[in-house]
């Protein structure tokens, strides 16, 4: 008898989930269930802003789905899991059966309990249907209520459909949780000078509908209007439907379900991947939520070998953090903000360049890059400085030469084992990703390397 998969979210998780299985294993059966139409969160800007059209948001329509011989129920909600039985109840008082459960429920935005933040023209741009409502009517004065990563991703398309749009962080700085106060600084100088105005260290105390717009009460007593508020005050993982299941869960605030190195739960055959689960961390080994698409991905491939029989080992997830606005790109991975550790900074205001190299010995542990596009991901740095902490190479004499020359991240990757490193592991998991080794046949073990690459080199210090 085919195995029974039951997929339960369409995210970059539970949609990669579904791929892999297939590509394993042809015959077994695939269930997913999604209270949401299958499309990528992350081109929603692209969406808003105009450039692309709703169906360039879809990642599978009904035809993709039939293909690849999944079975769909779309428009409800998962609101019970039995264990025991291999059961899950959906909203609609319907039952599935499973062998293999794959919990990808992602997160849901966060609303602060503030009074007055869930009246008309409050909205948190993370669904669709958000985006629908957000182009329903134009929008003259927008308001972000937090200057995090979800408020910078869709910074972008809200300066294009707004006359004026406002930053409200209740931080001292902008991305507190992806740039340090400097390359924070950096960031907020540049949104100033593009128009758009930045007030850090601002509380919002209440709010209130006043003649059609939206009045903001702030800490000190000042007022701010504007017609539209868009929350981005952070997620929460989606496990309130796993009360009274027995499947553990992690503690405190912005915890998800706990899983092993294979993505399995406590449970017997339940398996979590993505915004909702709570892995390992690459660095530390602690388990965490790390809620990025790039984890998501990994997640869902990951668990999906495991639920189709194989023995797959994930070695945990980096921290990492990658945007682009109004023209400024950032990213910060691993150990960023390098408290008690030696770090190399170079920093050009004028220029806009600002890098961060958090050191152990003579290995990358954690970096921070923002600059222009030229300076940033067209030389692919982004890529080159990830796969250096990713891999834990030790750089030798190379440390010294990039502390020398720190924006010639290239030579220095292009010398180190990292690429051999990643080139050894698979699309599918990765032995650095997962910890897997899990390789396609098609892949060599060693590729010959070009007459250029000893002309890169040249000068290697020694």
């Amino acid at each position: 008898m085919a195995t029974r998969h039951l997929i339960v979210g369409a995210g970059p998780a539970g949609i990669n989930a579904i791929e892999t299985l297939r590509a394993i294993d042809a015959e077994s059966q695939i269930a997913l269930v999604c209270d949401e139409p299958a499309y990528a969160r992350m081109v929603l800007p692209y969406y808003l802003e105009g450039k692309i059209e709703e169906r360039g948001v879809m990642t599978g329509d009904d035809s993709w789905f039939k293909d690849l011989g999944v079975s769909t129920h779309f428009g409800v909600r998962i609101s019970s899991v039995d264990p025991g039985a291999r059961r899950v109840t959906l909203d609609d008082g319907n039952h599935l059966d499973y062998d293999r459960l794959l919990l990808a429920t992602g997160s849901r935005a966060a609303r602060p309990s503030i009074d007055g933040l869930d009246g008309p023209g409050i909205i948190n741009l993370w669904t669709l249907g958000d985006a629908k409502e957000f182009l329903s009517e134009p929008r003259s004065h927008t308001v972000i209520v937090g200057a995090g990563f979800i408020a910078f991703t869709v910074l972008d398309a809200i300066v294009a459909r707004c006359e004026k749009v406002t930053f409200l962080e209740i931080e001292s700085q902008v991305l507190p949780n992806m740039l340090d106060s400097a390359s924070a600084a950096l960031m907020k100088e540049h949104l100033e000078n593009r128009g758009v105005e930045v007030r850090t260290g601002a509380r919002l105390e209440s709010l209130e509908q006043v003649d059609g717009r939206r009045r903001l009460q702030l800490s000190g007593g000042e007022s701010l209007d504007c017609d539209a508020v868009v929350v981005a005050a952070g997620v929460a993982p989606n496990v309130g439907f796993l009360e009274g299941s027995g499947i553990e869960l992690g503690s405190g605030p912005g915890a998800g379900i706990l899983v092993d190195d294979r993505l399995q739960t406590s449970a017997e055959g339940v398996y979590a991947a993505g915004d909702v689960a709570q892995a390992a961390d690459l660095q530390s080994g602690e388990r965490r939520v790390h809620a990025v698409q790039p984890t998501a991905v990994d997640h869902g491939r990951v668990a999906a070998a495991n639920m189709a029989g194989h023995d797959v080992r994930y070695a945990g997830s980096l921290i990492m953090n990658i945007l682009a606005a109004q023209g400024l790109e950032a990213c910060s991975f691993g150990d960023w903000r390098g408290v008690g550790r030696e770090v190399t900074v170079v920093e050009n205001s004028q220029n806009q360049i600002y890098r961060k190299y958090v050191w152990n010995d003579d290995v990358l542990v954690g970096g921070i890059l923002v600059g222009p596009t030229l300076a940033v991901t067209s030389v692919n740095d982004v890529g080159m400085l990830k796969g250096l902490i990713q891999t834990g190479v030790h750089l030798g004499p190379w440390r010294a030469y990039l502390e020398e020359n720190p924006l010639d991240l290239r030579r220095v990757y292009v010398a180190s084992p990292a690429g051999a490193i990643l080139l050894e592991s698979t699309l599918l998991t990765g032995r650095i990703s997962s910890g897997g080794g899990y390789r396609f046949p098609s892949l060599p073990a060693s590729r010959r390397r070009s007459a250029h690459h000893a002309t890169l080199l040249t000068g290697k210090p020694t």
